[in-house]
C-alpha cells in the first residue's frame, strides 16, 4: 500500500472477535498489496501491464478496478487517467477502494463503529462510543505537525490528495506536466474510493477544477491552493473556526 495503515474498532466485542475482525481487515489489505503493487515486478497489475494477462484473464478484483477506472477517466474529463504516467497505474482509486472494501467487509461481520486509515484515506463509521461522532484531522499540506480541518461525523469517507509527502507527483493528463496550482484536495463522501479519484482528479484539474469538485453529487470538498488559501464547499464537515491557512 506504500503507507501505514492503522484500524480502530469501537464496538463492544469480545477482545477474541476483535483480533479476528482485524486480521481479517489486515489479510486483505497485503492481498490487495500483492495484486496491486507497481513496485513488484511479478504483481497481477504489473503483468496486465506488460500485455501478459489479458482483461479476461484478470481476477474478478482487478476487472473491477479496470472498469472503475475507465468509468472515472469519462466522469472527470480525462483528468482521472491510470494511464497518465505513460503506464497503468490504478494506485490513485486503489488505495481507497480497498480500504472502503475492508469497512465494508467490517460492517458485515458486525462492527458498526470502526475507522481505518491509509495515509490519510480513511474511512469511519459510528462513533468512538454511543451518540459521538469521530473527529478526523486533515494535514496541514505545507506543516506537518498541523491540521488544516478537523472534520466530523459518523458514517463518511475522507480522501486527500496532495503535494506534501511525494512532491508534484500528480500529472495533468491533458498537459503531461505536473499539476502545481494546488497544494491538497481534501473529499469527503460514501464511497472512499470515489472520493480518493476525485481528490485525484481534482489536484490534476488545478483552480479549473473547483466548480467541477464543489458540483460533485454527494461529495464534500475542501481545497488548499498552492497560496495556502483555504476554500471549501457549503456542507464541508469541519468544525467551526478552523483556520486552513494557521
Amino acid at each position: 500500500m506504500g503507507t501505514a495503515i492503522s484500524l480502530q474498532i469501537s464496538d463492544p466485542l469480545p477482545e477474541s472477535r476483535l483480533h479476528e475482525l482485524a486480521d481479517d481487515v489486515f489479510d486483505w489489505l497485503r492481498a490487495v498489496d500483492r495484486r496491486f503493487s507497481t513496485y513488484l515486478e511479478d504483481s497481477e497489475v504489473n503483468r496486465f501491464d506488460r500485455g501478459e494477462l489479458s482483461v479476461g484473464e484478470c481476477s474478478a478484483d482487478l476487472r473491477t478496478v479496470i472498469d472503475a477506472c475507465a468509468s472515472l477517466w469519462r466522469t472527470t474529463d480525462g483528468y482521472f487517467d491510470a494511464y497518465a504516467t505513460g503506464r497503468f497505474d490504478p494506485s490513485g482509486y486503489v488505495k481507497g477502494w480497498s480500504v472502503q472494501v475492508a469497512s465494508d467487509r467490517l460492517l458485515a461481520a458486525g462492527s458498526g463503529s470502526h475507522w481505518i486509515n491509509a495515509g490519510g484515506d480513511i474511512r469511519a463509521r459510528g462513533g468512538p462510543a454511543p451518540g459521538q461522532p469521530w473527529r478526523m484531522g486533515v494535514r496541514h499540506p505545507e506543516q506537518a505537525d498541523k491540521i488544516c480541518w478537523v472534520l466530523t461525523g459518523h458514517d463518511f469517507a475522507i480522501a486527500t490528495s496532495g503535494t506534501y509527502e511525494r512532491g508534484h507527483h500528480v500529472i495533468d493528463p491533458h498537459t503531461g506536466r505536473p499539476a502545481t496550482a494546488l497544494r491538497s484536495v481534501t473529499v469527503v463522501g460514501a464511497d472512499l474510493g470515489l472520493a480518493d479519484a476525485y481528490a485525484t482528479a481534482g489536484l490534476a484539474m488545478g483552480r479549473g477544477g473547483l466548480r467541477w469538485l464543489a458540483a460533485l453529487p454527494g461529495y464534500e470538498v475542501g481545497v488548499i491552493n498552492a497560496d495556502l488559501e483555504g476554500f471549501c464547499s457549503a456542507g464541508f464537515p469541519a468544525l467551526p473556526d478552523d483556520d486552513p491557512a494557521g
